[in-house]
């Protein structure tokens, strides 16, 4: 039997998949419950408002962000073996 740890609280981290460049706009979108396609748009309309200097954030989320823990591979078999 397999036991499977749950965490109690939300984790910011950058998913694996679904990711442009790092993943950091997926992954506060996803520990917000926003589309992060909305995150997306809100960073590139705070670099335009700010002249750039919001561009300094991007690289630091994401050295600070760690990456979620990859999903198993997909075997491309069916479970019992058919």
């Amino acid at each position: 039997m397999t036991q499977h740890t749950v965490t109690p609280y939300k984790q910011l981290r950058r998913p694996m998949d679904d990711r442009i460049v790092a993943g950091v706009c997926s992954g506060l979108g996803r520990y917000f419950d926003v589309d992060p396609v909305l995150v997306r748009v809100g960073f590139a309309v705070a670099i335009a408002l700010t002249g750039g200097v919001a561009l300094i954030a991007y690289p630091i989320m994401w050295f600070v962000m760690p990456e979620a823990e990859t999903p198993a591979p997909a075997t491309g078999t069916t479970p019992g073996g058919q």
